[in-house]
């Protein structure tokens, strides 16, 4: 593994691992997560490895030699973990042989994925032996980390805001534009909001907020001094959403700071009324889960959110996310490797190398067979 990798089991099961093996990868700007599964028995993964070095991007987008270079290595530590564990518990080691399937989620897929459409299918069944392969974005394996194969939306919110959502037959995309052009009601937005309405109360014009003035000096100093910190910063999206934890917990007391977060809410519902397929005629509604750290500010948010949901988007029943998105890429590669891949493909969206677009790839292997 590489320097700086770190592992850890999660999700281990007492009952013995049935099917080939699968493996999700899920890559952002905190690392690498790696997790492998099967595809039967137990829907947790058997166990997961992280690698703490995000991978690198350069002019020709994300960087396929750096992720295979933490890739196979935490692949090769979780297949011999897990044989290792099949043999301790009585079970036949290496009867699963080669991995049937892998799901790459990444940030940026979309627009910087390009190198690793071309180069890992290849690199990885010289490596692993590999049959099924998809690579997705980030945003999809998050969908079916939230709401799996089934017809609805997820909004996923951190520093900033994306909205995805599909009827099986395609996806609709809203926001995710970054903070210059769009993730409204994100971290960074609420953040930027809550310290425009700091420094109007600093200044002495309409619509500032004490409250918030006071929370701005303690984080961060002296208001004046806010300017040269921020600006040239190449991380100010993420210095601008620290500052959203500040406006939820004056929330309560400040006016200013409540409007903010209903603001907010009501940018959240306005974008995922945009992605929401209607409901059917056979069922009550469409789901749509709420997805990210954005989400863990709890009531102040959340309260507003609802009543702006039931009212944008009253064909939508919210439900919690089920998983997270190493989650979803490891559920993408299991309905891969057994030929029930329902989620519509799409060139940069959800990419299977050799498949058209809305078609459902033959990956399924015969019984007993990787």
């Amino acid at each position: 593994m590489t320097a700086g990798a770190a592992s850890g089991v999660l999700g281990d099961s007492s009952e013995p691992a049935v099917g080939p093996y699968v493996l999700g990868v899920d890559s952002g700007g905190s690392g690498l997560r790696v997790a492998l599964g099967t595809t039967a028995g137990s829907r947790e993964p058997l166990s997961t490895v992280v690698c703490a070095e995000p991978v690198r991007t350069g002019p020709a987008g994300i960087d396929a030699a750096h992720l295979l270079e933490q890739l196979l290595p935490a692949a090769r530590t979780l297949l011999e973990r897990a044989e290792a564990g099949r043999g301790a518990a009585g079970g036949p080691e290496g009867a699963h042989g080669p991995i049937a399937a892998v799901a790459v989620g990444a940030a940026g897929m979309a627009t910087l994925g390009g190198q690793l459409r071309a180069e890992l299918p290849a690199a990885l069944s010289a490596a692993l032996g590999v049959r099924g392969f998809a690579l997705a974005a980030d945003a999809v394996t998050a969908y079916a980390g939230a709401v799996g194969q089934r017809p609805g939306a997820v909004v996923a919110g951190g520093t900033g805001l994306i909205a995805l959502g599909t009827d099986l037959t395609s996806w609709r995309r809203a926001d995710g534009w970054g903070h210059l052009l769009g993730d409204i009601g994100g971290g960074s937005w609420i953040g930027r909001a809550g310290l425009d309405a700091a420094m109007r109360a600093h200044d002495g014009r309409r619509g500032g907020s004490a409250a918030l003035l006071s929370r701005l000096r303690a984080v961060f100093g002296p208001a004046p001094d806010l300017p040269g910190l921020l600006y040239p910063r190449a991380d100010r999206p993420a210095l601008l959403a620290s500052f959203a934890p500040e406006v939820a917990a004056c929330a309560g007391d400040d006016t200013v700071a409540a409007d903010i977060l209903r603001r907010a809410a009501a940018h959240i519902a306005e974008t995922a009324a945009a992605v929401c397929p209607e409901a059917g005629d056979d069922d009550a509604g469409r789901e749509v889960a709420l997805t990210g750290g954005l989400f863990r500010m709890g009531d102040p948010l959340l309260v507003p959110l609802r009543e702006e949901l039931a009212q944008q988007v009253p064909q939508a029943r919210v439900v919690p996310a089920s998983g997270d998105p190493l989650a979803g890429a490891l559920r993408i590669a299991r309905a891969l490797a057994t030929g029930d891949l329902r989620l519509p493909l799409h060139p940069t969206l959800l990419f299977v190398p050799g498949a058209a677009q809305g078609a459902v790839p033959e990956f399924a292997p015969t019984a007993g067979q990787p």
